[in-house]
């Protein structure tokens, strides 16, 4: 088993919500170390806090269970309040 820790950005610019995937690192002092090199970037500076580390595991299916779009969500709300 090999774990990463994805290093993004996440912040909330006029009520919409901005992501940057930085990378992906062995250990999670790397990608604390990177988050040291990029705070005072242009942009980054301004959401100092955005950072975000997730632990992966490679080989690893993340995500399982489906997904549907915000317009079947939508569709299906109005098929609710019916």
């Amino acid at each position: 088993m090999t774990t990463i820790y994805s290093l993004w950005h996440i912040y909330d610019r006029d009520g919409e919500e901005e992501s940057k995937y930085i990378g992906d690192y062995s250990t999670e002092e790397n990608a604390k170390a990177a988050i040291s090199r990029l705070r005072d970037k242009p942009g980054f500076r301004d959401w100092p806090d955005g950072f975000e580390i997730f632990e992966n595991v490679l080989d690893r299916d993340g995500w399982t269970e489906g997904f549907f779009s915000y317009a079947e969500a939508a569709q299906e709300v109005g098929q609710d309040e019916k």
